[in-house]
């Protein structure tokens, strides 16, 4: 996919904060030069960003704004239809409903024109298996047997996604939603570099085209860039320093074509207080920590995505907007000065 090169084109985030698919659509549509699905959280609980991808896991029970695994439920049979669609790479089995996905379906029934690549997400493995818990509030991270459902589920989930997309679009970006990877090393994560890597590889091994790993806080970068990724989206508007403490790690990602996305318009009020020229040169001082570590700049530049910090659905409408339209007012400055 070198035609895909990032060229500091800018990219669109999961989530935002409308009912209607179609104005969240027209908006993406209008802003950004890669274009996502959105995730709704507003509309409904069923677009929670944990629950968005629960469809057909064992046992699981979604009642109200509540969201758990019922285990005096059958949770053998539920299992044992999960892993023979895994075995047979039945797509169908994750096949993720309207009620659940609006944005999705909405996207996938317009008109995209030239767009020719697109980018689709899904939540992480460990932050899923984090925050959906059994009825007894045990995140099922800590069971082993669902622990490792939770990776095959999701790779189904964004597998199935990706087939969705590649009938509008010829190719895909795929961005695995990790907010609690910034817990690694803490009590909050007791889980092995090792087995974090492990669920990650499960869900990227689901996905054909490019595969990202959006984290909006503090984490180490290391563990993430020790896995097969192909792009690392991070708040770099807060936590920039964070990915400058792994120059080397930083260094070989890029040679090996990884590319960085720059969440560096915040995606909160604080965008009404920055401008184009205030995030280019925010931007810049990002860039600026790598290179004082001895990371090329022409290197980085030429690997570098703009994005938000972080998805909006949290959002009020007009605040979203301002996010988006800044989102590609500060790639196009940033094309203009350096995309030849």
């Amino acid at each position: 996919m070198a035609k895909f090169e990032p060229g500091l084109r800018s990219l669109a985030p999961g989530s935002y904060p409308f009912v209607s698919p179609h104005e969240a659509c027209e908006l993406i549509l209008s802003t950004v030069d890669v274009p996502a699905w959105p995730e709704l959280p507003k509309r409904s609980f069923l677009e929670n960003m944990y629950v968005q991808f629960s469809e057909g896991f064992p046992g699981v029970v979604v009642t109200g704004e509540q969201i758990y695994v019922d285990r005096d439920r059958d949770l053998d049979r539920g299992l044992d239809k999960l892993y023979m669609a895994y075995f047979a790479d039945d797509l169908e089995f994750a096949a993720i409903s309207p009620e659940y996905a609006a944005g999705l379906h909405c996207f996938l029934g317009l008109e995209l024109g030239k767009v020719a690549i697109a980018k689709g997400q899904v939540t992480g493995p460990v932050s899923w298996g984090l925050m959906v818990s059994d009825e007894k509030r045990n995140p099922l991270l800590y069971d082993d047997v669902l622990a490792e459902a939770v990776g095959k589920h999701l790779r189904l989930k964004v597998a199935w996604q990706e087939q969705q997309l590649r009938e509008v679009v010829k190719d895909t970006i795929l961005f695995v939603n990790e907010p609690y990877l910034s817990t690694f090393g803490s009590a909050f994560l007791s889980l092995s570099r090792e087995q974090v890597i492990a669920l990650l590889e499960e869900v990227f091994a689901g996905v054909q085209g490019l595969k990202g790993v959006h984290c909006c806080g503090s984490t180490d970068w290391s563990l993430v860039l020790q896995t097969s990724v192909d792009i690392l989206s991070l708040d770099a508007y807060e936590h920039a320093e964070a990915l400058a403490l792994y120059p080397g790690e930083v260094t070989a990602f890029l040679e090996r074509g990884g590319a960085i996305a720059w969440g560096i318009v915040p995606a909160s009020n604080a965008v009404f207080e920055e401008s184009v020229e205030s995030l280019v040169e925010r931007f810049h001082a990002a860039v600026d920590l790598l290179v004082a570590k001895g990371v090329h700049r022409d290197d980085v530049l030429a690997a570098s995505w703009i994005i938000p910090s972080c998805g909006l659905g949290s959002l009020e409408p007009e605040t979203a907007r301002r996010v988006m339209h800044l989102t590609s007012a500060v790639a196009d400055a940033l094309q203009e000065r350096y995309v030849k």
